[in-house]
């Protein structure tokens, strides 16, 4: 495989099949993506890899929270007042990929329920949970996505899937409590790892781009 085919093939998969991760070949990725782009080599990544009870006891940690109503939000995952065209990008998304499963504009029940399987991983047996310390600033967490791509096309040409989660963040105050994560340390996402459910409609999804002349202009 080459690195277009791995950029191509990697999607967001929102539904795992429960087959274990291979430990030596997660290793192994993480290793190999060690070698992502730095400024300053400063490397301000950190991870925490968790899975079988752990990840069980996790879930259900947020779980509890979630049915209280609590969250320890560690920031905002998009701008209170989102222009365009981001706002219709954002949007367009969200209608791909309830159309694909079949959830109408006006099902909010059913929508709301995809979103709170974002809190059990989707399945995923595996969660890498992405964070680094507050005093890092734009150019390290630029960084993070590096490492979080290379991690991803390095997953996808080892056989695996992924999907970036940001919507941990939410509840970063007590993930932070329950993985001995430091407190003055930002979650910045979990990455959720396995084998994607081939009949799941979700994976179907296959999301739009703004065309290249929309996002990139040329001079000489």
């Amino acid at each position: 495989m080459n690195v277009s085919e791995a950029v191509a093939r990697r999607r967001s998969i929102r539904a795992f099949l429960d087959t274990p991760v291979d430990g030596a070949v997660l290793r192994g990725v993480l290793e190999a993506a060690r070698r992502a782009p730095s400024g300053g080599n400063v490397q301000p990544w950190h991870g925490v890899v968790v899975a079988g009870d752990p990840l069980t006891a996790l879930i259900a940690r947020v779980a509890e929270a979630m049915a209280r109503g609590e969250s320890s939000a560690d920031y905002a995952v998009y701008p209170p007042d989102l222009p365009q065209p981001y706002r219709a990008r954002r949007s367009l998304c969200a209608e791909e990929m309830y159309g694909t499963m079949g959830i109408t504009r006006d099902d909010r029940p059913a929508r709301l329920a995809h979103v709170r399987r974002n809190f059990t991983a989707f399945g995923a047996p595996v969660l890498l949970f992405c964070h680094t310390p507050r005093l890092m600033g734009p150019p390290q967490w630029s960084d993070l996505g590096m490492w979080l791509q290379t991690i991803m096309l390095l997953l996808v040409e080892a056989g695996l899937d992924s999907c970036a989660q940001e919507a941990w963040s939410s509840h970063g105050g007590l993930i932070r409590a329950e993985l001995g994560i430091p407190d003055d340390h930002v979650l910045f996402c979990a990455l959720a790892i396995g084998h994607a459910d081939p009949a799941a409609p979700v994976n179907a999804t296959v999301t739009s781009r703004a065309p290249l002349d929309e996002t990139v202009r040329w001079l000489g």
